[in-house]
């Protein structure tokens, strides 16, 4: 144990040092297991009988450790949905089942799921690399079409939609929304125009034109959406990989469900609002 000294703000940036931050492994005290050598032998055997998991695979391996609960219903009505990990699950999950259940679409369409969004979409897997360029750039090979013009002409001709997640407005933390222009449970799939800090700062804006189509492809498909900022400027923000595929002059704008306690151990979502979006991502991927 630890004595933190340590104050508590609605930040949450000054309530533990990550210095402090550590897991509690087990808690049945061995009498034959007196020194540290032999207890991190017992954690070693614990990992090797139950998961297969070898000493020398922590030099490769990535260990997340997460919440064990199951996904369960919340609220009196059962009408939200509190899981780990919905940022962005939630949003990955409905694209992929929208892709899956369209008719034959107008236009190639496509579901992209990227990875590290949180720390910047970086990686080989982060929408920071080449790969989907590359992907559209062997779509054009096979087609016997393919120039760097071409395939600068198919990028800056696409339309997509970034399917992230928005924050709910939080009566606990109501300050640091501006409510008339907040997302709150339960209204529908959210459209974020603009994201980022301080305002816009380091975000996607779309434009007004492209707003306007989205609206239309929602309201001709009866979609329910709301539109909202994350949270109030010089307080919210936040960032989505929407900016980089405008780097392509693709038109795009994050669309996505609200989540009460985004990046808490437990998040919640109106499993209204998650149907919506399923609604909303098939509605754009068949008529966009």
């Amino acid at each position: 144990m630890y004595d933190i000294e340590y104050y508590f703000d609605k930040s949450g940036y000054s309530a533990i040092s990550d210095y402090f931050a550590d897991l509690a492994k087990k808690s049945i005290y061995n009498k034959t297991v007196r020194i540290q050598k032999n207890k991190i032998f017992a954690y070693i055997k614990a990992l090797k009988e139950k998961y297969q998991i070898e000493e020398e695979d922590f030099l490769s391996a990535e260990l997340e450790i997460v919440p064990a609960g199951k996904a369960r219903d919340c609220g009196f009505d059962r009408s939200m949905v509190a899981a780990y990990g919905q940022d962005d699950r939630v949003c990955a999950y409905t694209s992929f089942v929208a892709l899956m259940e369209m008719e034959a679409p107008k236009r190639t369409s496509c579901c992209l799921l990227t990875d590290k969004e949180e720390i910047g979409s970086v990686g080989a897997t982060g929408m920071q690399s080449k790969f989907f360029e590359n992907t559209v750039a062997e779509l054009l090979g096979g087609m016997g079409c393919y120039s760097d013009l071409a395939l600068r002409r198919t990028l800056s001709n696409s339309f997509m939609l970034s399917s992230d997640v928005s924050a709910g407005y939080d009566p606990a933390y109501g300050e640091c929304f501006e409510k008339k222009n907040a997302a709150y449970l339960g209204r529908g799939i959210v459209l974020n125009k603009f994201t980022g800090a301080r305002g816009k700062s380091g975000s996607n804006d779309a434009n007004a034109e492209y707003v306007a189509k989205v609206r239309k492809v929602f309201d001709d498909s009866e979609v329910a959406f709301q539109t909202a900022e994350l949270g109030k400027v010089d307080v919210g923000g936040g960032g989505t990989i929407a900016y980089i595929a405008a780097l392509y002059g693709m038109n795009v704008i994050d669309s996505g469900v609200a989540v009460l306690s985004m990046h808490a151990p437990w998040e919640v979502t109106s499993k209204a609002d998650i149907y919506e979006a399923k609604k909303a991502y098939k509605a754009f991927l068949e008529n966009a």
